[in-house]
């Protein structure tokens, strides 16, 4: 079956975007860090020829707009509801098989984990990514439908998001986890990354 990869994308508007980092950092160079992020992590994931990219897009309205995102990329709104909401319109929008969730505000994100993901479902009815602030970058689920109440009662932007969705997913439906990675939301996050980047 097709692996499909969705890209959970805001549109980079300045003032916008990334609140709590640009209260620390200034909206301009929030916006900066955002844009760039969006543009190099969506090009070399959606370039991979071993899974069908679409980017799920908000505003709804921004999901036309190609200025903001690759030209030939298949683009979708995600729609009202909150994040639980959105991400299984999404995921129920495949036409089967696996699918792999991940956000597009991760630098050190590589299509190797996406890769890695995808063998994971091989074995294991869900993935996750972990985040350090207690939420996560990836999902992947390999049947979806399985699943239509995962989201039910997640706390959202709380250290509690990624065991609250485990725990939906049930002891019977075996789970794996890859390395933690950390999404730039504040001005720690973002020293921690460019000490990364500079070591």
């Amino acid at each position: 079956m097709t692996r499909r990869l969705l890209i959970f994308a805001k549109a980079p508007r300045l003032g916008r975007v990334k609140r709590r980092l640009a209260a620390e950092l200034g909206a301009v160079a929030a916006w900066r860090f955002q844009r760039a992020a969006h543009w190099v992590e969506i090009r070399r994931l959606a370039a991979d020829p071993h899974w069908r990219c679409t980017l799920f897009v908000t505003p709804d309205r921004f999901a036309a707009a190609g200025r903001f995102w690759p030209p030939a990329m298949s683009r979708a709104p995600q729609g009202r509801g909150d994040l639980g909401m959105r991400m299984m319109r999404a995921f129920l929008a495949q036409p089967g098989g696996p699918a792999v969730l991940v956000g597009s505000d991760i630098p050190e994100l590589q299509a190797a984990h996406v890769a890695r993901a995808f063998t994971l479902l091989g074995r294991h009815e869900a993935v996750f990514g972990p985040a350090r602030d207690g939420g996560y970058w990836l999902l992947g689920l390999r049947c979806p439908r399985l699943h239509p109440g995962l989201f039910h009662g997640v706390r959202w932007s709380s250290p509690h998001a990624l065991s609250d969705t485990a725990t939906n997913l049930g002891r019977r439906h075996k789970a794996a986890f890859l390395d933690p990675l950390e999404d730039i939301d504040d001005a720690a996050a973002y020293a921690r990354w460019r000490a990364r980047r500079a070591g």
